[in-house]
Parts: structure tokens; C-alpha cells; sequence
């Protein structure tokens, strides 16, 4: 079975995303060993474990509860309608949003330094996003089994 270039183009954009908020996640867990205070169990409790926990949840909780799926999946589908991954400005605007949200995490974690609060909460939204952005990968795939969507996404 062979799809349009833009379902190919989109889904390939679900996966750059998930798999660069990954890395952004992984650069901003390594800044936070090198700079917040607690030493390294403190700091993996906040940094990894919790946030794994989110990361779980945001991944698993959309794909087995049915409403929530049927809701993420029309997201998914709206969004490659509304040509997201698609376009130049769409993969700009994409990355665009990663990068403040790598901003913003960096910040966080920086902040701590000048007596700001420990950045505990901002670990596990990130972590929990990033488990939506792989579960709306998989619900991409998903859509592929759909007959209706493939209606418009096969060649």
C-alpha cells in the first residue's frame, strides 16, 4: 500500500517531533545534573523518575482509554488535514514550538542557580507531552488501518 506524499510527510513530521522533544528532554535532564542542587538521587528522582511516570501516563493513557483516543485521533487527523508537516512554514512553526519549549525547560532548570524553585513540575509536563507526542504517533498508524482515512492518504 503506497500513501501521498503528504500523509508520508506528515506522519514522518509526528515522528521528528516525538523523537526531538526526546532529545531536548536528554539535554535539558544533563544541564540539571551539572547545575541543580540535591546531588544525583535528588536529582534523577525529579528529573527522571516522576517524570517517567508522566511520561507513562501521557503515552499509555491516550491509547487505552477510548474517548481519549478517539479524541487524540481526531486531533491527529485534523492535523494532517490542516497540512501540519507538510509545508516549510508548518515544520518552522513545529520546530519553532520545540525550541521555545527547550527554552523554557533550560530556563527553568538555569533559575534554580539564582534561588529560583526547583523545577520538579516542569520535568514532568515536559516528560507527560512527550508521551502524547509518541502516542500520536502510534495513533497515526492507526489511521492508516481506518478506512475512511485511507481514502485519502493511499496513492
Amino acid at each position: 500500500m503506497a500513501f501521498t506524499k503528504a500523509w508520508r510527510d506528515f506522519r514522518r513530521m509526528q515522528d521528528v517531533g516525538a523523537a526531538a522533544s526526546c532529545l531536548i528532554y536528554a539535554g535539558s535532564v544533563v544541564h540539571a545534573f551539572s547545575v541543580l542542587p540535591g546531588g544525583p538521587a535528588v536529582i534523577a528522582r525529579h528529573a527522571l523518575v516522576w517524570p517517567g511516570a508522566a511520561l507513562l501516563a501521557g503515552f499509555a493513557l491516550p491509547l487505552l482509554i477510548l474517548p481519549a483516543r478517539r479524541v487524540l485521533a481526531r486531533y491527529v487527523w485534523m492535523s494532517f488535514l490542516s497540512g501540519f508537516g507538510q509545508t516549510p512554514v508548518s515544520v518552522l512553526t513545529g520546530v519553532g514550538l520545540l525550541v521555545v519549549a527547550a527554552g523554557f525547560i533550560y530556563w527553568q532548570v538555569a533559575s534554580v542557580a539564582t534561588g529560583g524553585p526547583y523545577p520538579a513540575a516542569v520535568f514532568g509536563g515536559y516528560a507527560a507531552g512527550i508521551g502524547i507526542l509518541a502516542a500520536q504517533s502510534v495513533l497515526a498508524r492507526w489511521l492508516e488501518r481506518d478506512p475512511e482515512a485511507r481514502k485519502h492518504i493511499e496513492e
